[in-house]
């Protein structure tokens, strides 16, 4: 990867159990919500070419992803995706992220969902 051209990271279908939606049945229940992340990022140039501190760990996404779903229930899509948008644009290596949060079992032959796309303020 050139000194510092930017990449972009990943994560396709990742499924989690999360306790999201704005209705009353949805409070007492976990339900499936499938997440993808396109994360645009510069390498640190101060680290070694192949090294993994060079760029951002997709494996540290899904964790973040992973620990923000189960700390709390979301009323709204939207509110998961916004969170997940601001971990992952808290790396200072981060540019601009894409979030989609998709919840397929909601509605009875259909995938229903949010798509947000964020970038770093600069301040």
């Amino acid at each position: 990867m050139p000194h510092d051209t930017p990449y972009r990271i990943l994560v396709r279908d990742l499924v989690v159990a999360a306790s999201i939606g704005a209705f009353a049945h949805e409070h007492h229940a976990r339900q499936r919500v499938r997440i993808q992340v396109t994360l645009e990022a510069r390498p640190d140039p101060d680290q070694p070419e192949d090294a993994l501190r060079r760029v951002i760990s997709y494996a540290d996404i899904v964790a973040a992803i992973r620990d923000l779903v189960a700390a709390r229930h979301y009323n709204l899509a939207e509110t998961l995706a916004e969170r997940i948008a601001a971990v992952a644009l808290s790396d200072p290596r981060a540019i601009r992220v894409t979030v989609r949060v998709e919840k397929p079992d909601v509605i009875h032959g259909a995938v229903v969902g949010v798509e947000i796309d964020r970038a770093r303020s600069e301040e």
